[in-house]
């Protein structure tokens, strides 16, 4: 009888585990998407896909500057930066709790920057928050690196 018990013991706390687990992968995978449509949005200039994910209280570090929602989007908007495309290599997602993930992204970033086109490798952090039933990019920077850059997972 004891060993019934402990053995159905265990495996609740087994199945437990595999819940929380998939739980967990099943937010990194929408983060991910998240993150991968963000980079659509952004090379589309889709200004209103981005303000509805952007949160009102977002920074964005540049190799130029530091800037907040309103102006990123009206970067965005006019073109002086236009992000024409991404070419993710790597991803990696951790969810902290429920209501907040971090995502960093090794890419090749296309860019057209004051006139000119530019190819830059970086690693970008991002940081997401879950509002109600909507995750929202609170911070995105921009870290310049090498393309044998690697991140560890």
């Amino acid at each position: 009888m004891k060993t019934s018990i402990l053995v159905l013991f265990l495996f609740f706390m087994n199945l437990q585990g595999s819940i929380g687990q998939t739980s967990t992968t099943n937010t990194e995978q929408e983060i991910k998407e998240l993150s991968k449509s963000k980079w659509q949005w952004m090379a589309d200039k889709n200004v209103e896909k981005l303000a509805a994910l952007f949160h009102d209280k977002s920074k964005f570090v540049h190799m130029s500057g530091t800037w907040k929602k309103d102006e990123e989007l009206n970067i965005i908007k006019s073109g002086s930066i236009w992000y024409k495309k991404a070419d993710v290599h790597d991803v990696a997602v951790e969810v902290i709790d429920s209501n907040t993930a971090i995502v960093w992204n090794r890419i090749t970033l296309t860019a057209h920057v004051r006139g000119n086109d530019a190819l830059n490798e970086f690693t970008v952090t991002e940081v997401y928050k879950k509002e109600n039933s909507d995750w929202k990019l609170l911070a995105l920077t921009f870290s310049s690196v090498r393309d044998t850059h690697v991140i560890k997972h």
